[in-house]
């Protein structure tokens, strides 16, 4: 499937979850099994590309995505956690919200010094949990320089601020406006 008609898969809510946000809702993405495996298969070519050795996923939908293109080329998983949900040691890294803050979390055993990991999600908007993945990761031991994502927010400068991170990015699609 083309990438334009990937995006037409994409419903968009309206004032969710608050007014004046446009929703990028990706259940119906997934739930189109074409769609969802056309969308696999992008992710796969960019991740076999960057010469990664890993994927690390973020909670939740980066689960969904990130493991699905693990199993396709047969690499490790690795998911970066909310706080309190691993049941062995962890290292973490706080990070700002728009409103607050937040924790991540992962095993630290899960990766190999220098390995090359690449992050899978399924939205950039603002960088936040991106970059502080980068930095989990990186704390961990792993070379981080890839991330990809299934739809793009570029009005809410995300891309830029990974790159700012050292990370480059790459998205399947792109919505302007939040």
């Amino acid at each position: 499937m083309a990438p334009h008609e990937l995006k037409s898969l994409v419903r968009t809510i309206p004032d969710f979850p608050i007014e004046g946000i446009q929703f990028r809702d990706i259940t119906t993405l997934i739930g189109h099994g074409e769609g969802f495996a056309a969308t696999v298969d992008w992710l796969a070519e960019k991740v076999t590309a960057s010469g990664a050795e890993a994927i690390a996923g973020m909670e939740a939908r980066g689960f969904i995505f990130g493991a699905a293109v693990a199993a396709r080329l047969s690499l490790p998983f690795l998911p970066v956690r909310k706080s309190g949900k691993l049941p062995c040691d962890t290292i973490s890294v706080d990070y700002a919200l728009e409103y607050g803050s937040d924790t991540l979390e992962m095993d630290p055993a899960s990766v190999h010094e220098g390995q090359r990991v690449a992050m899978v999600d399924d939205l950039l908007a603002t960088g936040g949990t991106a970059c502080a993945t980068a930095k989990l990761l990186r704390q961990a031991g792993a070379r981080v320089e890839h991330a990809f994502f299934v739809i793009d927010l570029p009005d809410l400068g995300g891309a830029k601020k990974l790159e700012d991170c050292g990370v480059a990015v790459a998205a399947l699609m792109e919505f302007e406006g939040d």
